[in-house]
């Protein structure tokens, strides 16, 4: 026996719990399947970007997420076991970085994926662990995934969310271009410690010069430091607990003995990697399966939530909302570019070239050039154009008070927006608000998209049903 549904996600780490609560919302039968029993254990993703805040406000999971972390704590720099110096991990926000989330979230992996799981349980969705996908075939209608217990599931379309490894990109014949970011292997833990105040992201630099420097950075909302060690040469790196105790004793004040649990432990060789294309006929490919990053700038798991975001409600509004099948060319058109630029910016960070601020919080992303776009203004006033993130901001009501622009744009639908015009509008099947003003998007009629991003803007709504009925948006 087959089994049916219309999207089988394969992967249950961020970008396919995401992806299956943008679903499951949106009334498509995703069933997301995981080749392990259980959720993924360790820190190891744990930045969140602020345009990735303003992502899981939308899915209805950021107060968990707020209430889950906290703020990245002032670097601390060790030399002979004394207090040398503190470092700043970011810049400060820049004056017109309108965001509710203004700095980047500490929130360890493991935890995020607990509050996106309860998400998707909570709305009804379905994560099958235990079942390793091995083989796929795939027709013009739809995609039949096998699996190692002998099963088989089958779907209108696949998406490939099992990480960098990923066996369903290497099963269609996908290939990834890449390169090493740094020579070195590096270890990653998650451990309790004895000793170190919790106050700081604790750097301790090799006294040799030879690079192999320790960081132990408290996890927010946790009782456990995430340690980060970088090893020269070929190095093999041991994982085991007795030799993540003196990784940490040799390289610091600390004794071995300090570290009183080892909760999880891995080894990694950071890399830069990206997939030559994001679809091969129904099954798309999303997260680490179609980017791989270096961990530093915090870009590669906000990147993946934010693939899981476009393509959601793609695939929503061709199964559900009667969108012409096209739509879902458009995610590899408008994600790749934006991942290949990410994979450039988590490089120049790990190599020391940029440093993390406006550029790595994500707020200035979007899809200005992307066939979904469409800018009918002359001469727009102000910078903000279609293919631009829609920004949040206050609507004032007359009977008093004020709601946010977020508010009204929340849920998998498009908002029609007017900002500093009275201009009349034709009748919509899209909520409608009018703002008398707004200094990010100047005047003028904004169609904002599901995800957030302005798909169309005009001086008044002349061409607006064109593009709406290009999309059978009405």
């Amino acid at each position: 026996m087959t089994d049916r549904t219309d999207v089988l996600v394969v992967g249950a780490g961020p970008t396919g719990l995401a992806l299956g609560i943008c679903l499951t919302r949106q009334g498509v039968d995703a069933l997301v399947v995981e080749r392990a029993d259980a959720l993924f254990p360790g820190s190891r993703g744990k930045g969140v970007q602020p345009r990735t805040m303003e992502v899981f406000d939308d899915l209805g999971v950021v107060e968990a997420v707020l209430g889950a972390g906290g703020p990245y704590p002032v670097g601390m720099i060790w030399q002979d076991g004394v207090r040398a110096g503190e470092h700043r991990m970011f810049d400060p926000p820049e004056e017109g970085e309108d965001s509710s989330y203004a700095e980047p979230w500490m929130v360890p992996q493991w935890r995020t994926q607990e509050i996106l799981f309860a998400r998707l349980t909570e709305l009804g969705g379905r994560v099958a662990f235990g079942r390793e996908a091995v083989g796929l075939d795939q027709d013009a209608d739809g995609v039949t995934v096998s699996f190692a217990d002998g099963g088989a599931i089958r779907a209108r379309y696949a998406v490939a969310a099992d990480g960098g490894r990923s066996a369903v990109r290497r099963a269609l014949g996908v290939g990834m271009t890449g390169e090493p970011v740094d020579p070195a292997p590096m270890l990653v833990a998650d451990v309790t410690i004895d000793g170190l105040d919790r106050g700081n992201w604790h750097i301790f630099p090799p006294a040799d010069g030879s690079g192999d420097f320790l960081a132990v950075c408290p996890l927010a909302g946790t009782d456990t430091f995430q340690v980060t060690a970088r090893f020269a040469g070929d190095t093999v790196v041991d994982v085991s607990p007795d030799a993540v105790c003196k990784v940490v004793a040799a390289r610091s004040h600390l004794a071995a003995e300090d570290v009183t649990e080892v909760r999880w432990a891995s080894d990694f060789r950071p890399r830069a990697a990206l997939a030559d294309r994001f679809r091969a006929g129904r099954v798309l490919l999303a997260g680490d399966a179609a980017h791989i990053h270096s961990p530093a700038g915090g870009q590669g798991l906000n990147t993946s939530v934010q693939d899981a975001y476009n393509l959601g409600w793609k695939l929503g509004a061709v199964l559900r909302g009667g969108a012409p099948e096209s739509l879902v060319h458009t995610y590899e058109e408008e994600r790749l570019p934006v991942a290949a630029e990410m994979l450039g910016l988590s490089t120049g960070v790990h190599r020391g070239e940029i440093r993390r601020g406006a550029v790595t919080r994500q707020l200035g992303l979007g899809y200005r050039d992307s066939s979904l776009t469409l800018e009918t203004r002359a001469a727009p006033d102000g910078t903000l154009r279609a293919g631009d993130r829609a920004p949040d901001g206050e609507i004032r009501r007359a009977s008093g008070g004020a709601r946010r622009l977020f508010d009204v744009f929340r849920g998998p639908h498009w908002t029609l927006l007017t900002v500093g015009t009275d201009t009349p509008l034709p009748e919509s099947p899209f909520p409608v608000v009018r703002v008398a003003e707004h200094p990010a998007y100047g005047t003028g009629v904004f169609l904002v998209r599901p995800d957030g991003y302005i798909g169309w803007a005009g001086d008044t709504a002349a061409g607006l049903d064109g593009y709406a009925g290009r999309l059978r948006l009405c």
